[in-house]
């Protein structure tokens, strides 16, 4: 009876729940951007080289928050799918200018679209206070998961 008890609980603790939320975000997210020939992990790294807040292989990890060789091979994907084109970095000529195709740029707006109208969709019911409250919950869990995962405590709060 009592293991019962303990994988109901495990079943119920924040990171499940955020696990299978995360999980139901992509699974909803990806089908929706397939169409449109876009991979979910793409946006990220596809909105920052729009926004010129990155045109290296090394901007983008550090931006997007992955390892050097997971980006590398996003970028292979990308530009296999017409995405991204790669120049000569005239600046350090050891490393490659990424920039945005025409491809990419067409079909961006429509992309952010798909994304936003699936997270109202996803957040049904819930008023726009809880909306902002609950991205902010989700901002301040990321930022102790960032630093317990740093070897940092996390920051004390109002309770403690």
């Amino acid at each position: 009876m009592q293991e019962n008890v303990m994988e109901i609980d495990v079943l119920a603790t924040p990171g499940h729940l955020v696990g299978v939320a995360a999980r139901g975000y992509a699974r909803l997210s990806e089908a929706r951007l397939k169409p449109l020939g876009f991979g979910v992990g793409y946006l990220p790294a596809l909105m920052a080289l729009k926004a010129a807040r990155a045109e290296t292989q090394r901007d983008l990890a550090r931006i997007v928050g992955v390892e050097q060789p997971s980006m590398a091979q996003m970028l292979v994907r990308m530009e296999r799918d017409g995405l991204i084109q790669r120049s000569q970095n005239s600046a350090d000529g050891r490393s490659r200018r990424i920039s945005l195709t025409q491809t990419a740029l067409r079909h961006l707006p429509e992309a952010c679209a798909a994304l936003f109208q699936g997270n109202r969709e996803a957040l049904e019911g819930f008023s726009e206070e809880e909306a902002a409250q609950f991205v902010l919950l989700l901002e301040r869990l990321i930022a102790n998961l960032d630093r317990l995962v740093a070897g940092h405590p996390p920051a004390p709060t109002a309770e403690t």
